[in-house]
């Protein structure tokens, strides 16, 4: 499982490191793609086949299902980390999560996200300032 919050650099070739206790999960390969809320989505092989299952059994015939599966299938890209554990971050995959030099790499169990380092401290800020009502809405879920 992917946990913990790790501050990056990415280099001038747009590559960034992943954390080490990653790496072994996403050795045999990795996706990345564009997430939700504007930050990436990097998923393992095996996780990556699953959700791309569920993805395009979704209905053809609504639009926000066609929207959703476009989304997070044509922005896709293989994402095989190198020798010393960095991956390439696309140019249009950087642009799109508006990826500057310093990057927040969260552990999400089932999925790893990158995002810009200032987005982040202010998408925490913001969520951190309503817990009260998301563990509510949580409790109505029975979580």
């Amino acid at each position: 499982m992917f946990i913990g919050e790790y501050q990056h650099n990415l280099d001038s070739k747009s590559r960034v490191a992943v954390p080490s206790k990653f790496r072994a999960k996403l050795s045999s390969g990795a996706i990345i793609t564009r997430g939700l809320d504007y930050c990436l989505f990097v998923f393992g092989s095996k996780e990556w086949e699953s959700l791309a299952q569920k993805l395009t059994s979704l209905p053809l015939a609504q639009a926000n299902s066609r929207a959703f599966v476009r989304l997070m299938l044509a922005g896709a890209m293989d994402a095989v980390p190198d020798q010393q554990g960095r991956i390439l971050i696309p140019d249009y995959l950087r642009r799109y999560a508006d990826l500057k030099k310093q990057v927040v790499i969260a552990g999400l169990y089932n999925r790893v996200e990158i995002w810009d380092s200032e987005k982040w401290q202010e998408y925490k800020k913001k969520t951190e300032g309503a817990s009260d009502e998301i563990a509510e809405k949580l409790g109505e879920l029975g979580i």
